[in-house]
């Protein structure tokens, strides 16, 4: 997908298909950093939502601050979004018990209100009108539920549905192909794809991150999760250069 941007006026990203790679290492860095913390480091679902939301609120409060973009800054709270989305989903799905299909009603109602408050507001839910102080709140608040609905609905496809973790990225990453076949040959929203591609990377990235570091007897790879999440960020920094020198190029 290539949603063209002003990054003059805009602080996010040209939508190209690196954006999605590091989206999709972002949100898979999110399940595996929040469950080393809420789970490794035994703090717990509230304890861990509580840290990552404090880092969250810090990191959207800066990036509203700057007035003009910068690529570790961006992906950085992106990032905070996924942690947060990780320990806040568990929280919602298991400690007050209203389980995956609870969850993920809930969520889903939350990201719905989002889009149509900030449609009804500012107009449009484009990426590209993203311009202002109101519509970075919007951007990030309907990030933050899309992250947090991911997670719960990645854990529901992946243990409720018995698809397992292999079985759901199968279904995740099925279901971004549609998008992109959708964006290329069909008139639908651009806007519509995007928020629909953006939303399904999620639990994308949630059944790929416990993959990684769930138990062998579960299904997954039993990998550290302080391992995996170290080298996912150092993927995402090596992108990030990368994005960054391609766009230098092709600024000259």
């Amino acid at each position: 997908m290539n949603i063209s941007t002003e990054q003059a006026l805009t602080k996010v990203p040209e939508v190209t298909l690196i954006f999605w790679i590091i989206k999709i290492a972002a949100t898979t860095l999110g399940e595996t950093g929040g469950d080393a913390v809420s789970m490794s480091m035994n703090l717990g679902y509230l304890l861990g939502t509580g840290i990552f939301a404090a880092i969250f609120f810090i990191a959207v409060f800066a990036q509203i601050k700057e007035k003009e973009f910068h690529p570790f800054q961006y992906w950085a709270t992106i990032i905070a979004t996924t942690t947060v989305g990780t320990t806040l989903a568990d929280f919602a799905d298991r400690s007050l018990g209203i389980g995956y299909a609870g969850g993920t009603a809930l969520l889903l109602s939350l990201l719905i209100a989002s889009l149509f408050i900030w449609h009804r507001t500012l107009g449009s839910v484009s990426v590209a009108s993203i311009s202002s102080a109101k519509a970075e709140i919007f951007y990030w608040t309907t990030i933050m539920f899309s992250q947090t609905l991911g997670t719960a609905l990645g854990d529901w496809t992946a243990d409720t549905a018995g698809l397992g973790y292999e079985g759901g990225a199968i279904v995740f990453a099925g279901l971004l192909l549609l998008v992109v076949a959708a964006y290329f040959w069909t008139k639908i929203s651009h806007t519509l794809l995007f928020w629909a591609a953006f939303i399904l990377t999620r639990p994308l990235g949630a059944v790929v991150g416990d993959y990684l570091d769930k138990p062998i007897a579960s299904g997954g790879l039993a990998l550290s999760r302080y391992t995996a999440s170290i080298t996912l960020l150092l993927f995402i920094v090596a992108c990030i250069f990368i994005f960054e020198n391609k766009a230098a190029k092709k600024a000259h």
